[in-house]
């Protein structure tokens, strides 16, 4: 069982930075592909990134790839998504998450754990 409380989301201007935070539980960390969903209003949740369990490989959806950095700490089994350049269109609430089903995640379904959300809001 792995529990994600995210962290780091708020308000920023278009063109601004922000780096979200995801604390971990569980003594197998290091051993879980990690990633981030978005859910943008009226919209279905979407993938973000996924990084593998020892910090690679990366995956990034087209529509933050150049803008986005995932990293993961497994000493402190914590993982980041920075985010530069940000633009109204990211606006959403992400979503850390994990899986344990042996396979790099690639999409939403390839996950099967996620915390609970933090809001992005970015003005224009």
């Amino acid at each position: 069982q792995v529990q994600l409380v995210e962290s780091g989301g708020g308000l920023v201007q278009a063109g601004g930075s922000l780096r979200l935070s995801c604390a971990a539980s569980g003594r197998t960390f290091s051993t879980y592909p990690m990633g981030w969903l978005r859910q943008a209003p009226g919209k279905e949740r979407g993938f973000v990134a996924a990084i593998g369990s020892s910090g690679r490989p990366t995956y990034y959806a087209d529509t933050v790839e150049g803008r986005t950095t995932i990293a993961k700490d497994n000493a402190k089994n914590t993982v980041y998504l920075q985010m530069i350049g940000l633009k109204p269109e990211d606006t959403a609430v992400y979503y850390c998450a994990a899986n344990d089903l042996g396979v790099m995640p690639m999409r939403v379904s390839d996950f099967n754990y996620w915390g609970q959300g933090t809001q992005v809001t970015v003005s224009s």
